[in-house]
């Protein structure tokens, strides 16, 4: 029987979205010993070796693991930056970016004790919010520090200009951007889609009582049409008013979530480039509330919290098998 591997992991919430993080270096220790076990994590783009497989499918479990909507594996940063971070869905697959992820990766940074920039006080001033900055699938992303409890964070983070290019998305519906509006079949009829990414595929639609649409059966149809060649995310929007909306998310490799990050911030880019809502709105989740802003011209910023829920030990059955990379 093979000897079981132990993988010291902490788990955070971020607004209902949970994750469990780990370091890679205890695999990269592992690797030079039993090859086959990572093959690919030090050098892909993204990682798809054995071992984040299985770890993420077994660790993500509900009932047989510790329990998340997805595992963050982190490395050590490049050219000046804090870390690399990975991640990866509940059924194994890869994600290019997560807006709750990188806050809950850029918590487990500042426990572990990560220098970050801070600038001195002045004239009796509280100290500028701390910064990182993280790379991800989808770009270096930076993070400011607006709230630091024991076990609590708050983050702002910049998530980038959301992408509108159909190639760039990607998305096979459109030849142009920005796609509003698609008719996109659903049992019954359509409903009118933008499509976005935001280093990840998006498609926002907009309804009037979450309890009057099966949107979880539309979430879990619509993420694997073939116009979506990456699959894509899914968010349903009823507009509150010009400040505030509710959003209910289905993700693509998970299914139905408490709340998503990058989902917020591609809901209230819909709802912008519909003229629903103002450039500045607050995200009503499931688990709580998210703040999105989106300057005209700027880059779109996700302010959200973060809670620690455990620290512990896993053992993990080592996979076996030939080269996935």
């Amino acid at each position: 029987m093979a000897k079981l591997i132990e993988v010291p992991f902490a788990k955070y919430q971020a607004v209902g979205n949970d994750f469990v993080v780990v370091s890679a270096s205890k695999f990269l220790l592992l690797a030079r010993r039993t090859p086959h076990i990572l093959l690919t994590i030090a050098g892909a783009e993204p990682p798809q070796s054995l071992w984040a497989i299985a770890l993420a499918r077994s660790i993500c479990h509900r009932q047989m693991g510790v329990g998340a909507d997805g595992l963050l594996v982190i490395l050590p940063g490049r050219a000046g930056h804090q870390a690399r971070m990975f991640v990866f869905n509940a059924d194994g697959s890869s994600a290019e970016m997560s807006g709750n992820g990188i806050r809950c990766a850029a918590a487990y940074l500042l426990e572990r004790g990560q220098q970050v920039k801070r600038r001195a006080k002045t004239g009796g001033r509280s100290a500028s919010p701390r910064t990182l900055r993280i790379e991800t699938g989808a770009g270096v992303k930076s993070l400011c520090v607006v709230e630091a409890e024991e076990t609590r964070w708050v983050f702002r983070v910049g998530m980038g200009k959301p992408i509108l290019a159909p190639g760039k998305i990607p998305f096979h519906g459109a030849d142009a951007g920005p796609v509003v509006g698609f008719p996109l079949p659903v049992r019954g009829g359509s409903l009118g889609a933008t499509v976005t990414s935001m280093g990840n595929p998006h498609c926002s639609v907009f309804v009037e009582d979450f309890d009057a649409v099966d949107w979880s059966a539309m979430g879990r149809a619509i993420e694997g049409y073939e116009i979506f060649p990456n699959r894509t995310n899914v968010e349903f929007i009823r507009v509150l008013s010009r400040t505030e909306i509710e959003v209910r998310f289905w993700e693509r490799g998970v299914g139905q979530t408490q709340s998503s990050g990058t989902g917020s911030c591609a809901a209230v880019v819909a709802c912008i480039l519909n003229r629903r809502t103002a450039r500045k709105v607050r995200v009503r989740t499931l688990a709580g509330i998210l703040e999105v802003a989106w300057p005209e011209n700027g880059e779109v910023s996700l302010t959200g919290p973060v809670e620690l829920v455990a620290r512990g030990t896993y053992y993990l059955a080592p996979p076996s098998g030939g080269n996935q990379g």
